[in-house]
């Protein structure tokens, strides 16, 4: 009953209308419009390749190249779905206060947009696999989980974010600074073998974020399987739910949080 109120028709309608004009206004203006949603994310990866890949040779990863990529584009999902999310809100103060809604509509068109540019860089990963030869078994069934756990802790992120930006308007930049910080901390561009061998705590520590497990799960799941996850670290089945909760719970305090700051959105936009 709960979740039928809340997508009832009428904010189903604003969600999509939302959506569209977010990912339409996003590229508007510019020469090469929506094929920049696939050259940043390649272009990044096109230097860490050649920077981690070919100079450095970050450790002796199977199927590095695809490897990178998969990691660049989930990285820039949650960076792009925290951002928008964090900053819809306040870009969409004139329809806040012209027109009375649910507003954690526009929270989710803004991480929605984010969600369209990551299933268009999949296109560039499957051709990729693809071109390398790279044979997908059966752990391909769990890869869905792996991105939904991803979309909801970015969504319960930008719910919390959002929020606390229209008190605080700094937020965004603080934010900026750790997601700088988190990138190194996330075994995006060397394999988690890497610190494992310094320090297996750490690594131990590392797989439990939810960001890291679900970049190491899609790993295990399209690329190789000797991709570290967190069973690698944890002998216990039991520990899989450790970033299930902390995402859920980072969720639910994200709504709970959104929806007590929402009374007074119109107010301080």
């Amino acid at each position: 009953m709960y979740l039928n109120k809340i997508f009832n028709k009428k904010n189903t309608v604003l969600l999509k209308a939302l959506i569209v004009t977010d990912f339409k206004l996003r590229y508007q203006g510019s020469s090469l419009g929506y094929a920049w949603s696939l050259i940043k994310p390649l272009f990044l990866f096109a230097i860490m390749y050649i920077v981690f890949g070919l100079m450095i040779r970050i450790g002796s990863i199977e199927h590095y190249a695809v490897y990178l990529l998969v990691g660049v584009v989930l990285w820039n999902f949650f960076t792009e779905a925290t951002q928008q999310g964090m900053n819809s809100i306040i870009s969409r103060s004139d329809l806040l206060r012209k027109i009375s809604f649910p507003k954690y509509i526009i929270v989710i068109s803004a991480t929605f947009s984010a969600l369209i540019n990551l299933a268009l860089n999949f296109i560039i990963i499957t051709i990729l696999i693809l071109l390398n030869g790279i044979q997908i078994g059966s752990s391909l069934a769990v890869l869905p989980l792996y991105l939904i756990e991803l979309y909801l802790l970015s969504l319960g992120l930008a719910f919390f974010l959002s929020a606390l930006n229209v008190k605080f308007r700094d937020t965004s930049h603080i934010w900026e600074i750790v997601m700088q910080a988190a990138f190194y901390a996330t075994p995006i561009i060397y394999p988690l073998s890497l610190i494992a061998d310094k320090s297996n705590v750490l690594a131990k520590l590392i797989i439990l974020n939810p960001v890291a497990q679900s970049i190491q799960g899609v790993r295990f799941s399209l690329v190789t399987k000797e991709t570290a996850t967190i069973f690698t670290y944890f002998s216990n089945p039991l520990f899989m739910i450790v970033p299930i909760i902390i995402t859920l719970s980072v969720f639910i305090f994200g709504a709970i949080y959104f929806k007590k700051s929402s009374e007074y959105f119109a107010e301080r936009v």
